[in-house]
């Protein structure tokens, strides 16, 4: 379970999910609307883990995690160049407000820098305006409209 940041002698770090994550990263996952147990995250991990497009950040306050960024890296033909999409991002309830998630906006940021990325992407349910704002304060702007079509039987 997240623990709060409570003083200054808290370590805040960012690091590369491994399997031994599951637990924590179905946790986080459920928090943020997209019920997962533990098999479901250990699948889901090494998926990323295998594909050098993706990346699967942690962030933990003394060894305990409290939050993910997930990202997905591609070519968009309409911009001609890559692009990071931000495919999820989340802190645990007892966490938030603390500075978690703009820290992982940031570490992505500096690793898209890094890559050449001159773009960063992220979706948002229209029904998560604390979200919005939070994108916002973090210099996002809004941005094209979206449309989903759920393909099922």
């Amino acid at each position: 379970m997240g623990r709060a940041a409570s003083s200054s002698d808290t370590t805040l770090r960012v690091r590369t999910a491994e399997l031994g994550d599951a637990s924590d990263v179905a946790r986080l996952l459920t928090d943020l609307g997209y019920p997962s147990n533990r098999e479901e995250a250990v699948e889901r991990i090494s998926i990323v883990r295998h594909d050098p497009r993706q990346h699967l950040l942690l962030a933990e306050i003394d060894g305990n995690v409290c939050g993910l960024i997930a990202t997905y890296t591609r070519y968009a033909f309409s911009r001609g160049s890559e692009v990071t999409q931000i495919t999820a991002l989340v802190v645990a309830p007892a966490c938030q407000r603390q500075g978690i998630g703009k820290r992982l906006l940031r570490e992505v940021e500096a690793r898209a820098r890094r890559a050449g990325v001159t773009c960063l992407d992220v979706t948002s349910n229209a029904l998560r305006v604390e979200a919005h704002d939070f994108y916002r304060g973090c210099g996002y702007s809004d941005s094209s409209l979206r449309f989903v079509k759920m393909l099922g039987d």
